[in-house]
């Protein structure tokens, strides 16, 4: 299987990245088949040969998720939002609810001990007066 990826270049903690089609079972910087445009993450810089790519894209390659974003920046795919991003909303979205309902509770149960406190100090100081 084709992929779309990204091949990384330049020196340490400066990197840039080309954007290339390979085969899936080829290492990261290994021999492209084609290179197909350029991505620079520090200036965000990015050149897509739109041609290629959309040959490419016609001939069933599959970009990772990091080049599928940067397409559908480009204008060359549709933003598509996988299953992947709506899981992890609804957990998140979970987890908030989750977190709200516990926070209520033991404000609930602070506010009980303060008025069993300050009944009992009132009983208290009737008993001794």
């Amino acid at each position: 299987m084709i992929k779309l990826r990204l091949k990384r270049f330049g020196k340490k903690r400066e990197a840039s990245f080309r954007l290339v089609a390979c085969n899936s079972t080829s290492r990261r910087d290994g021999r492209p088949l084609q290179e197909l445009g350029f991505y620079n993450p520090r200036t965000k810089e990015t050149r897509l040969d739109t041609e290629a790519i959309r040959e490419r894209l016609g001939q069933g390659a599959q970009p990772t998720d990091v080049v599928r974003t940067l397409l559908e920046r480009g204008g060359l795919l549709e933003k598509t939002v996988r299953p992947a991003e709506t899981v992890g909303k609804v957990k998140q979205a979970a987890k908030r609810e989750a977190d709200a309902k516990e926070a209520a509770e033991a404000k609930a149960s602070a506010a009980k001990e303060k008025a069993a406190e300050a009944s009992d100090s009132a009983e208290s100081e009737s008993t001794e007066g």
